[in-house]
């Protein structure tokens, strides 16, 4: 009986992670969906992005598919700029280590910046650079 008990939690914790892998599963195949229609797409579990000539768009990954849409283009934009921990860093040189990574993409007429979440510094240095030259 002490047995059974012992290994309960760990019976538990085995169908939490079969399930969080589905949900997960999910989503990539949502936005591989979602991404057939753009030039360049990425994910990751913070954002998606997909860039369809000067046209980006970027949202909120889920099972169901990308919510909180949001599209712009880049001829409105006039610069971007890659930031770690809310800092400027160089794209051509960036650091390592981050927290917190984000394209930020500035406008001519707006106020308000966009800011798009990356998990890794490469891959957004990788888009800065790409969209760079795009514009």
């Amino acid at each position: 009986m002490e047995r059974g008990l012992l290994w309960l939690p760990l019976l538990f914790m085995f169908f939490w992670l079969a399930w969080q892998g589905s949900k997960e599963y999910q989503k990539v195949e949502a936005y591989r969906s979602w991404a057939e229609q753009f030039e360049r797409a990425k994910y990751d579990i913070y954002a998606v992005l997909g860039q369809k000539g000067q046209d980006i768009t970027w949202g909120k990954p889920t099972p169901k598919g990308p919510i909180k849409l949001e599209t712009f283009s880049l001829v409105d934009v006039q610069k971007i700029q890659l930031l770690v921990d809310d800092k400027i860093v160089e794209i051509d040189n960036p650091p390592e280590k981050g927290r917190q990574i984000e394209l930020e993409f500035l406008f001519a007429e707006k106020p308000q910046s966009v800011r798009v979440p990356f998990t890794e510094i490469p891959l957004a240095a990788e888009w800065g650079k790409f969209l760079q030259g795009v514009l």
